[in-house]
């Protein structure tokens, strides 16, 4: 059962009447349906096509956050080999928002982070909605460290409303966790290549996400906070939320306007959650073509160059 988001109303009519014809057609084989389907099915793929081709910000933040949209274990799945968790912080605890672990991309062993939602109550539950806890940040730490040790790539993949701002959370020195996570992200002297998948919220983001090369998704976001959360503060206004999010250039073609991130991938027409095996394969040959052009410059270099991406990002605003 696919989940409609309110704005796809004329996709989910259509689509809905095909699914009749169809069912239509199974409980009885001497109607014939296809032709009907067939124009249907036009109309919808049209339909489809304008509203996705003009979506507001707003409109924008709803798909990244829908539901079937896939997640950073789905995208584990399908573009690293013998991706191993490693588990903890060796501090206090574990944390499952962030997982983090060591893997081979396309052959070649790399380092690999990522903010994971969950896909179900369960999971989601499990995962803490991809909210991580001070102990997240720090296992990142750990494995930078480790991938800088033994030269090994990072590849980080970015998909939070932001760090969970729970009173333990905030007890354990989450501020300090997420600013020594994004100074190790400046420091490591191996290629760094970030890729924002759904959300992108605010320091829970940038603390895995400070990397030599930033992407999105077409319909992906990137915020210092929440539309929802601006709202609250600006106008005192929760309901705002449409009106902040235009206000906030959040979007991915703004940003790449910017110059914070590097490119944009393009997603297949209605979302990435339509077709996810086409938007992770095309994730992995971006992936793929970035570290190829960042492997060949000494770790220093990087290093220096990372940096200075940053101070200039702040320079040209």
């Amino acid at each position: 059962m696919h989940n409609y988001l309110d704005f796809e109303k004329p996709i989910s009519d259509l689509e809905g009447k095909i699914h009749e014809l169809k069912k239509l057609k199974e409980e009885d084989e001497s109607i014939d349906t296809s032709d009907e389907v067939g124009r249907l099915e036009v109309r919808a793929r049209e339909a489809m096509a304008d509203i996705y081709s003009k979506l507001s910000p707003w409109q924008k933040t709803q798909v990244a956050r829908h539901p079937q949209r896939p997640h950073f274990l789905d995208y584990a799945r399908q573009l690293f080999e013998e991706f191993t968790p490693l588990a903890g912080d060796r501090k206090f605890a574990e944390d499952e928002a962030i997982q983090a672990g060591l893997g081979r991309f396309r052959g070649e062993a790399v380092a690999i982070i990522g903010q994971e939602k969950g896909n179900d109550t369960k999971s989601r539950l499990k995962h803490n909605f991809g909210s991580a806890r001070p102990e997240g940040y720090r296992k990142a730490i750990r494995v930078m460290e480790m991938a800088d040790r033994f030269g090994l790539p990072v590849i980080t993949l970015i998909d939070t409303a932001g760090a969970y701002p729970g009173i333990g959370a905030e007890e354990r020195g989450q501020a300090e966790a997420i600013a020594r996570s994004t100074e190790m992200c400046l420091n490591i002297r191996v290629p760094i290549v970030s890729v924002v998948l759904g959300e992108g919220g605010s320091g829970g983001a940038i603390a895995i996400a400070t990397g030599d090369r930033v992407y999105m998704l077409e319909h992906a976001i990137y915020s210092v906070i929440s539309p929802e959360g601006a709202a609250s503060i600006l106008w005192r206004d929760s309901t705002r939320a449409k009106e902040a999010a235009s206000n906030m250039k959040i979007t991915s073609e703004d940003l790449k306007a910017f110059g914070i991130i590097d490119g944009i991938i393009q997603e297949p027409v209605g979302g990435a959650h339509r077709d996810p095996a086409a938007v992770i394969g095309r994730t992995g040959d971006v992936i793929a073509a970035a570290l190829k052009e960042l492997s060949a410059k000494p770790g220093d270099q990087l290093r220096k160059d990372r940096r200075q991406r940053y101070l200039n990002i702040g320079r040209q605003l």
